[in-house]
């Protein structure tokens, strides 16, 4: 949940505006991983919406945006996702921009990879997802835990097309 966090503070200061889908499960991760509650998240997006919501905007193709991400991305979710399993809001927004072909990024962190799991990300990817692991690099010399959250929202923010410079690139 630190990953969603970072990504939610981020495209608040890129002033991009945030729909939040936030699952029973996230909602329990968030508990487990933090000390924010509900209310906490939902207040860094601009508009958040129930998981059994399908009549909200996001879930058509007619509502415009910029791409999705799904951090984190749980195994369950990936799978559903790549499957073409729309039975939530956010497995069926995610469906949507991928039949809009608009960009979906896949934030997986369990570990290790079982090969259900690597298969559904492959196929995820094959439909126009990115699969974008929690894994942050190392070159930038991180020193605590922003350090390594910050670049792996980098990558995110740079697969969504938001211009924020959020932590330091590689120089070369």
């Amino acid at each position: 949940m630190p990953y969603a966090l970072d990504l939610l503070r981020a495209l608040r200061e890129a002033r991009v505006e945030v729909h939040l889908v936030a699952t029973r499960g996230a909602l329990k991760v968030l508990r487990a991983e933090t000390d924010l509650d509900a209310e906490a998240l939902f207040a860094l997006a601009h508009r958040h919406y129930p998981d059994d919501d399908l009549t909200a905007p996001i879930a058509s193709g007619s509502f415009a945006t910029r791409g999705m991400a799904v951090v984190p991305a749980s195994q369950t979710t990936l799978a559903k996702i790549a499957a073409g399993i729309a039975d939530n809001l956010l497995t069926r927004a995610a469906f949507v921009h991928l039949k809009e072909r608009r960009p979906l990024v896949l934030v997986p962190r369990e570990t290790p990879l079982a090969l259900p799991a690597l298969r559904s990300m492959l196929a995820a990817a094959e439909a126009g997802a990115v699969v974008l692991p929690a894994c942050p690099g190392f070159y930038h010399r991180p020193r605590s835990v922003e350090d390594l959250l910050r670049f792996v929202t980098q990558r995110i923010l740079d697969h969504l097309g938001v211009a924020l410079d959020w932590a330091p690139r590689w120089e070369g």
